[in-house]
């Protein structure tokens, strides 16, 4: 195995370890929410604690990793992963827990914006959204791990073991980086933002990511709570178990479809796969209230061996969630692949993803607080509605911007 490919692989590892982490979270917040009896609005604050977080960190990330050293602000960063996971074993109220999410917002922004950069520099071209698909299969992989590991550790022991076995990944993350990958020389001096801002590209690219946030968000966030939330609040209620099955789908098929969609857009057109994904994904968020009706209508059963009591909802909701993975698979390694295209030389791809990062945060800012208001005025089901609408209003946007500024053609070409 040559050097370059080591280096690949020390940066799939660090990835491995953030989404371990995010998934774990994932699972256990509507657990959270039971146990520390939190109101709808606080629970829309567990999650707006770290999408603030993450918006505030944005911009100083993005600059010091094409100012300094990326490796070292990374080596940094996955120590202070280590600070974080640890710091969950201490969580006793509401206000805490929103304090330690902000942590984990800037844990997850920073280690995001400069993972992705990493890999960008080290794929050529023609091979940057598999190489990214790749990252991000691993990524999806430890989310899986994330959710059988924290369902079954919570079922058994309660929240803290999760944590240690997550601060574990990271320092072992933190070892594999520090080993294998190699220092970074790249130094973009002044403010690259002012020149990425304003780049057309970009600027079309925006508009879809912007509205898009809202969608991801809300619907990624509002299945856990669906799934796992007490069934006199609308939810289904849950054990971490089913729960892990059910988010799991998802990020399985995220996982299996990321590699070879990201190698289809490299040959076909990247704008084309995001406009496909963003779509699919707009119509399967729809489809989540349903699926207590079409469990029903089929007569699917109630209960499941290992599982236990369950609901007529629970295939359904697996399927759906599946569809949402695959719809995802092909927005997301084409997407980050044309932010890297338009960084790469030596505009700066930090910057470059941290636009593509700022442009996200007002969106998932509002997300979880929407979430929390339709919720508490007309339902849960009306978190899928709404965040159905936004995504399928993203691809319009982006669809009629791309036609207008660049031709039709830019959707095979890009």
């Amino acid at each position: 195995m040559d050097r370059d490919q080591l280096q690949f692989y020390s940066l799939y590892v660090s990835r491995f370890a953030g989404g371990f982490g995010l998934s774990a979270l994932a699972l256990l917040l509507p657990k959270y929410a039971n146990e520390l009896v939190a109101s709808d609005l606080m629970i829309g604050l567990f999650y707006t604690g770290f999408t603030v977080s993450q918006a505030l960190i944005v911009v100083p990330m993005a600059w010091a990793g094409d100012r300094y050293d990326k490796r070292a602000i990374f080596l940094g960063l996955l120590a202070f992963g280590v600070v974080v996971s640890l710091a969950f074993t201490f969580v006793e109220t509401s206000w805490q827990l929103v304090a330690v999410r902000g942590g984990q917002g800037i844990l997850a922004t920073g280690m995001g914006l400069l993972s992705l950069s990493l890999v960008g520099e080290l794929a050529s071209k023609g091979t940057r959204a598999n190489r990214i698909g790749k990252a991000n299969a691993w990524r999806l992989a430890a989310s899986l791990l994330g959710l059988g590991t924290a369902g079954v550790l919570y079922d058994r022991y309660g929240f803290e073991p999760v944590f240690y076995v997550l601060a574990v990944l990271f320092v072992v993350a933190f070892a594999a980086v520090w080993v294998l990958l190699d220092a970074d020389d790249t130094r973009i001096r002044g403010f690259p933002f002012s020149d990425l801002a304003v780049n057309r590209r970009i600027l079309t690219l925006t508009s879809f990511r912007a509205p898009y946030a809202v969608a991801v968000t809300l619907v990624r966030s509002w299945v856990a709570v669906y799934a796992g939330l007490e069934a006199s609040r609308g939810g289904l209620a849950y054990t971490g178990v089913v729960l892990a099955v059910v988010l799991s789908a998802e990020k399985f098929t995220n996982m299996l479809c990321q590699p070879f969609t990201g190698r289809l857009s490299d040959r076909f057109g990247r704008s084309l796969f995001v406009a496909a994904g963003g779509a699919g994904y707009g119509v399967a968020a729809m489809l989540v209230p349903l699926t207590p009706a079409v469990g029903d209508a089929l007569g699917l059963a109630a209960s499941a061996p290992v599982l236990g009591d369950l609901s007529p909802a629970f295939l359904p909701l697996v399927a759906v969630n599946g569809l949402l993975g695959v719809a995802d698979s092909f927005r997301e390694p084409a997407s980050m692949a044309l932010f890297a295209d338009e960084g790469i030389d030596g505009e700066g791809v930090a910057s470059s993803f941290g636009i593509r990062e700022l442009v996200w945060r007002p969106g998932s800012v509002l997300a979880p607080v929407l979430g929390g208001w339709l919720m508490a005025e007309y339902g849960i089901e009306w978190a899928f509605y709404v965040g159905g609408a936004f995504a399928l209003t993203a691809v319009a946007i982006f669809v009629a911007v791309l036609v207008r500024d660049h031709g039709a053609e830019a959707l095979t070409e890009w």
